[in-house]
């Protein structure tokens, strides 16, 4: 073949600035590109003997080598893959609109799997341009009577080409680099970035610098592969040592055995792991081998806690391991990593298109061959079709749960508190998990146990019967006769009672368990959102706080107009005593006499505080949104509020109101500083009236 000058054929007059500037957006992806360029070829070589159309030599071992050279300023890339023609140069590198991997599966389609062709092999190359001035390609194809092909180009879109010298079969790309980019030599910065996009891809690949001084190892002589460069024979005689036996004489003992060994150039160290445990079947991989993955991968030497291995092939080939590590306990701090594959060749982490949000509190790794990658693999086509990928991970991560559920709830309540956060913020994120989750989300109760809503809820309608022991049915609501009264329908939703401190509210816990009733914790600050959306995804129950109404098991049944008196002046004598005219008092007969007052604030007006301090501006004055509304109660069969109100005119009531209030306050929710104040001083005003 004689010399061949000529134009690139593109479509634009300047597609090097738009490589450099836009194609990619890190400069160092081009490691990956021509990388995974050499793995292709590779790969179709392979396939091509596979089907009988070439025989690999006996001594074939699949390699690519990146030799880096500071010196020169030149970085090298060589495969022994199938190599190309001066024709196939002409048609994949000169007219970039090709793509080699395209044209060879529609050639073999029919023969060839086309699971491992990671294609995209013009644009792909052009990547060298982004840190190279000139690029060099010499090529032999493995085709019967082939010549060497060399090719070259300076970053215009004029290229030089002719017979080349090259004399085995694959390719060698050579990288002139830039001023701008001479760190892509250091073998150091090669090994950083290699790791970084190659650990797992398919063929081995081995740096070095290039005229480094050969390093050298010693091994036992039976481990030599004919492969080793022996530099040095090496016999040790066996060991002896003096020992003493049991009648006192002595013996020599050996403890060493002779050895024969070779000092040898130091064997080649692969970069990566050609076959990553998430491309073997679950069942040939055992707990040490994924707990050794995530360590390697993630650098993480806390313990998952368990895991999920995705192992798909239809609709879509996709292949990963998602691990759920020990977390923190608020969502909002915790950091995942989902590495993305196509091929084994790294994409990007954490792409949100593919992964759920909630995922990526997870750390994982997917492969997806059939991943509608752009061709600088760096955005995603096909909306629907990732869609789809995007919903059969979040189905297997929820099947995955609510089968430990099932039939591993020891394991199950024991990871619980860890994956939590992640379940809630799932939740809230993604509905249709939300309803596979729905009954398999574990609440901590008061007794400290792990219960689910359905398990909860059959206990608390187990109790409710009447005193012969038979189920009492809720009151049907005639809703037209509501209608003409003005009233609302009652709400028929069975209620689902909850803590969120529990040192705070240690009273009425202690009040629930003296009637035999139960509550759930819920102590994080995703909670209120989170019960929120189960309450519009489930209609027959709702979330409401241990304080926020007293319930009828804990009073005596009254009549309406038994109490009104008592209720009429004990507000007065309240409200006059605090100064606050718009307090609301509710007087009831507790079951426990000891019981004095509390605090009930009404589930819709505080839940609706929280929300607004959560979404609230920093430094926002959260007082313009009003208080939360309270009411205060009373007990009527307790000695101190009977005080009170028989003794209405008394000088003290009003010191002994203010404090059952402070009383009531404390029990709900922490006193302001300057009302602690005061309640400390009215304190040690009462005590020493018991000295007079």
């Amino acid at each position: 073949m004689g010399n061949k000058k000529g134009s690139l054929s593109i479509t634009s007059e300047n597609i090097f600035p738009v490589i450099k500037k836009w194609l990619y957006s890190d400069h160092d992806i081009f490691y990956r590109e021509l990388i995974s360029n050499g793995c292709d070829a590779i790969t179709k070589l392979k396939k091509l003997d596979m089907m009988g159309e070439y025989s690999l030599p006996l001594d074939y071992k699949a390699k690519i080598q990146v030799i880096v050279s500071p010196e020169d300023k030149t970085l090298t890339f060589i495969d022994n893959g199938l190599g190309m023609t001066a024709d196939e140069v002409d048609e994949y590198i000169n007219q970039i609109a090709f793509s080699g991997a395209t044209d060879f599966l529609e050639k073999y389609k029919d023969k060839a799997d086309s699971d491992q062709i990671i294609g995209h092999f013009g644009l792909g190359f052009y990547s060298a341009f982004m840190v190279a001035d000139e690029v060099h390609i010499d090529t032999l194809s493995y085709k019967d009577g082939a010549t060497a092909v060399h090719w070259e180009c300076d970053g215009g879109t004029e290229f030089e080409m002719g017979d080349g010298d090259w004399d085995q079969v694959g390719t060698k790309i050579t990288l002139f680099l830039n001023e701008d980019c001479l760190e892509f030599a250091n073998e150091y910065r090669a090994r950083e970035v290699i790791e970084k996009y190659c650990s797992f891809m398919p063929t081995e690949i081995f740096l070095s610098k290039k005229d480094a001084p050969e390093e050298y190892e010693t091994i036992d002589a039976a481990d030599k592969l004919d492969t080793d460069k022996v530099i040095e024979e090496i016999h040790e005689d066996a060991k002896f040592e003096e020992k003493e036996k049991e009648d006192g004489t002595k013996e020599q003992v050996e403890v060493s055995p002779a050895k024969d060994k070779l000092k040898i150039v130091k064997r080649p160290v692969a970069l990566n792991e050609t076959q990553p445990l998430w491309t073997k079947s679950p069942s040939e991989c055992t707990e040490e081998e994924y707990k050794a993955f995530y360590r390697d991968v993630f650098h993480d030497y806390k313990e998952p806690l368990f895991w999920i291995h995705l192992n798909m092939d239809y609709p879509f080939n996709l292949k990963g391991i998602l691990y759920f590590p020990k977390i923190n306990t608020e969502y909002d701090s915790i950091e995942g990593t989902i590495k993305l594959y196509n091929n084994q060749v790294f994409i990007a982490d954490n792409i949100k298109e593919v992964i759920p949000e909630f995922l990526m509190l997870l750390k994982g790794v997917i492969d997806c061959p059939d991943l509608p990658l752009n061709v600088s693999r760096s955005a995603l086509q096909n909306d629907g079709f990732v869609t789809k990928i995007s919903e059969y991970i979040t189905k297997k991560v929820a099947d995955k749960l609510t089968g430990m559920c099932k039939t591993e709830k020891e394991s199950y309540e024991k990871y619980w508190d860890d994956i939590a956060p992640f379940i809630k913020f799932g939740c809230l994120k993604d509905n249709k998990f939300c309803d596979k989750m729905n009954d398999y989300i574990l609440f901590k109760d008061i007794n400290d146990k792990y219960i689910t809503l359905p398990e909860l809820l059959v206990k608390e309608e187990e109790k409710a019967t009447d005193e012969n022991g038979e189920k009492v049915e809720a009151e049907v609501v005639d809703e037209t006769k509501d209608a003409d009264d003005n009233k609302e329908p009652e709400d028929t939703r069975k209620t689902v009672y909850y803590v969120t401190d529990v040192a705070q509210q240690g009273q009425y816990i202690n009040m629930f368990k003296e009637q035999g009733m139960n509550a759930v914790i819920l102590d994080h600050a995703i909670d209120t959102s989170f019960i929120t959306q189960l309450e519009q995804r489930n209609e027959n129950y709702k979330f409401c706080r241990i304080d926020a109404d007293v319930t009828d098991s804990m009073v005596e049944e009254t009549s309406e107009d038994e109490l009104k008196s008592e209720t009429e002046t004990l507000t007065d004598v309240f409200r006059k005593a605090l100064g606050n005219e718009g307090l609301e008092v509710k007087v009831e007969k507790f079951k426990n006499k000891n019981l004095s007052s509390m605090i009930t604030v009404s589930e819709e007006s505080r839940r609706m505080q929280d929300m607004m301090k959560m979404y609230a501006m920093g430094g926002m004055d959260m007082s313009m949104f009003g208080s939360a509304s309270e009411t205060l109660v009373l007990n009527a069969n307790n000695d101190l509020v009977k005080y009170i109100l028989n003794n209405k005119d008394s000088e003290n009531v009003p010191t002994f109101a203010a404090q059952l209030y402070d009383l009531a306050k404390i029990a709900n929710a922490p006193l302001s500083p300057e009302a602690m104040t005061e309640f400390v001083a009215r304190s040690n005003k009462i005590m020493m009236l018991l000295t007079k």
